[in-house]
């Protein structure tokens, strides 16, 4: 799908939910927007980007390149300014990589770049199955719970089993980057505060339009609505991502309003949050430029 035609789908399924819900019924929950709750997502998200810039660090190190703390920052949040205003949500990780490319080549660019991407939907992946399985023993027993952690571990089964048909060299990058002794414990620490902060910023801007979710109802329904904005086929998950809401809120009490509401004020507090990436550029100039990442050999040369 065309840059274009991904820009029109995202218009098309926004003004969609819009226009099922009634503009009327949607305007009084987007009008009184709470400064403060849209201020405390702003800081969740972007606190996710720089987090998110450490994990891609420290990936690109086990990989063995090394990236200078500001460079990383500078470049992930121009990689999320990008994927947030471009349509298919890919490009400014496709430009991460043009640029990193010069420091340890196009593998280990790409290599670093999916394996990074691919910890945080892992873990939303995860977030998932456990928030509907706690969902379905809170509110529907034991049986339904047992049929959800079921299909949760079937489909995680078929993905480990499927990971045996990855050619050698992908598994080996996978291994080094995710469970080698020196960065596990990191990874699973930054992948857990980088989860935590986007789900807190989706649960802040709901707060903002007077949406309250007890912890149930939003380890449902928040990671479901995350996964939405995976889809290639929006600008940022705009369109799907309120759609998803208008469908699955609802069933945690949410009215179709409010839902939609939630789900518009958390794509303009992730707009907010790509914005500061002005801050570490502004860092980056004020020092000039940064040396370049090395690759073990680079310095042996």
């Amino acid at each position: 799908m065309t840059r274009g035609l991904r820009l029109l789908a995202s218009l098309a399924a926004l003004a969609g939910v819009v226009w099922l819900v009634d503009p009327a019924s949607l305007h009084p929950h987007l009008r009184g927007l709470d400064a403060g709750w849209m201020a405390l997502a702003v800081a969740l998200l972007g606190a996710q980007v720089g987090v998110s810039a450490l994990r891609w660090q420290l990936t690109a190190g086990a990989l063995g390149v090394r990236l200078p703390t500001l460079w990383a920052l500078c470049e992930y949040h121009l990689s999320v300014l990008g994927n947030t205003v471009l349509p298919g949500g890919v490009l400014g990780d496709v430009g991460r990589v043009a640029r990193m490319r010069a420091y340890g080549g196009w593998g280990l660019s790409v290599g670093s770049v999916v394996i990074e991407r691919l910890a945080g939907q892992v873990a939303l992946a995860c977030a998932a199955i456990a928030g509907v399985a706690w969902w379905a023993m809170a509110g529907y027993g034991v049986a339904l719970t047992g049929v959800v952690a079921a299909s949760g571990a079937a489909v995680l089964a078929l993905v480990v089993a499927g990971a045996r048909w990855l050619p050698v060299a992908v598994r080996d990058a996978l291994a080094a980057a995710w469970l080698s002794p020196r960065v596990i414990v990191p990874q699973l620490a930054y992948t857990g505060v980088i989860l935590c902060c986007n789900l807190g910023g989706v649960w802040a801007a709901a707060q903002a339009v007077g949406v309250q979710l007890d912890l149930a109802a939003a380890l449902f329904v928040i990671p479901l609505t995350l996964l939405a904005m995976l889809l290639p086929v929006s600008v940022n998950g705009w369109g799907l991502r309120e759609g998803v809401a208008l469908a699955l809120w609802p069933l945690v009490g949410v009215a179709g309003p409010q839902a939609v509401a939630a789900s518009i004020s958390f794509g303009l507090a992730a707009l907010g949050a790509a914005l500061l990436a002005v801050f570490p550029w502004a860092v980056q100039l004020g020092f000039g430029r940064q040396p370049l990442p090395a690759t073990p050999d680079r310095e042996r040369k």
